[in-house]
Parts: C-alpha cells; structure tokens; sequence
C-alpha cells in the first residue's frame, strides 16, 4: 500500500473512530440524564433527599416520616444509591442513610450545560434540510411539479427551489422568467408571482433579477 493510501486509511479509523466514540459519549450522556430524572421523578424520592439534605436517618425513620412501609423506602434507597444521590453507613445494628450532592455538581457541568443539551438533539438545520427534501419529492418529479402545494410553508420551499434557475447578477426580461418557470409548471404567472412576493426575484420596468438576501413572506413589513 502506498504512503498516501495508509495515509487515508488511517485517518479513517483514526477519525472514524472518533466520531464513533463522540456519539456513544453524547448517548452516555443522554441515558444518563434520562436515568436521573426517572430516579427523582417520584414524590417520595425527593422527598427523601430533601430529608437526608437535612440529616442522616435510618430506614425506620424515614417510613414514620413519609408514612410509608419500609421495604418501600428500602426500595427508593436504593434507586437513589445507585445513582450516587445516598450514601449509608453502618452504625452497630442500624444503617444511616444521608444525601450525596458530589453527582449533582458532577452533572451540572458535565450534563447539564447549554451545550451538552444542545448535543443531545439533531441539528435543526439539518432537520429543516430532511423537511424541504421530502416536500420536493412530493411535489417535483423529472424536475417539473406535480402541482403548486396549497400550504404556504410548502410552497416557499418550492419557490425557494426555482429561485435556483435564476443567477445573481443577470438582469431577465419578463418573457425570459417565463420560459424558465414554465419548465417546472404551466400555470408560471403564478410562480413568477411568489418570487417576486417572496423576494427571491426583485422587478422593475418588466425586468427581472435575483435578489442577494431573500425574506420569507411573514418576515415583510406589511405598509
């Protein structure tokens, strides 16, 4: 194998590895956020830790203060000890349970920054991208439409798509939009419209051109 084909292969187990490493770490980090809500999403859980926020208290304790039996109080110690929130020790026949705030802090920095949330959910970018490939799909086929979509959502992200046919810097006359438009659709008087409303296309003295920032139509100053 030659240096630049190791080269090559390297880099992608290097890096593939990586980002193989990244996701399984934001997936830790996912599960454990989901574990933690699920531990203290019960009454008596946090009422227990508020409790032992307070003071160490044995099993029999906490039941005559929850009025709770104390097998079921054994049953939330130890969901709240395994996720790190109660620590016991033993003390002649009796074992006193108190509250751990160490993984609190933990997760505060480490899971439950603005990042961290952020990462736990797809790029909406990337979302908005799917969204517009499906409409396209449904609405164009061999690069003309089926129809002119009713919904407006739907419809600026066909109008954002022929805005495409169009380059910046070059002026059209109204019969040159024409023939492009009806490419796509016969019915172009109403496209040709919707470019224009969109700002995708700016007019003047029945010359056409393509603007540089386009404005969806509920961002325009209505006068």
């Amino acid at each position: 194998m030659n240096q630049q084909g190791f080269g090559g292969v390297l880099s992608t187990l290097l890096y593939g590895n990586y980002a193989e490493m990244a996701n399984m770490a934001e997936r830790q980090d996912f599960e454990t956020l989901l574990d933690f809500f699920k531990v203290l999403g019960n009454e008596s859980r946090l009422k227990i830790v508020g409790i032992l926020a307070n003071r160490e208290c044995t099993v029999s304790e906490l039941a005559v203060m929850l009025d709770l039996k104390e097998p079921t109080v054994s049953q939330h110690l130890n969901m709240l000890k395994e996720a790190g929130l109660v620590d016991v020790r033993p003390e002649g026949n009796y074992r006193y349970y108190s509250f751990n705030s160490a993984p609190l802090y933990s997760m505060s920095k480490d899971v439950f920054s603005r990042e961290q949330f952020a990462s736990m959910v797809p790029n909406f970018s990337e979302v908005d991208d799917s969204w517009e490939r499906k409409v396209l799909k449904t609405f164009v086929v061999k690069d003309r439409l089926t129809q002119i979509p009713a919904s407006e959502k739907k419809l600026l992200v066909i109008i954002k798509w022929l805005a495409g046919e169009f380059k910046e810097g070059i002026r059209y006359t109204e019969k040159q939009v024409n023939e492009i438009l009806s490419r796509h659709h016969e019915d172009y008087a109403t496209l040709r419209r919707e470019l224009v409303d969109c700002h995708y296309l700016q007019r003047e003295k029945g010359i056409y051109w393509r603007t540089v920032k386009p404005i969806e139509k509920d961002a325009k100053v209505v006068n």
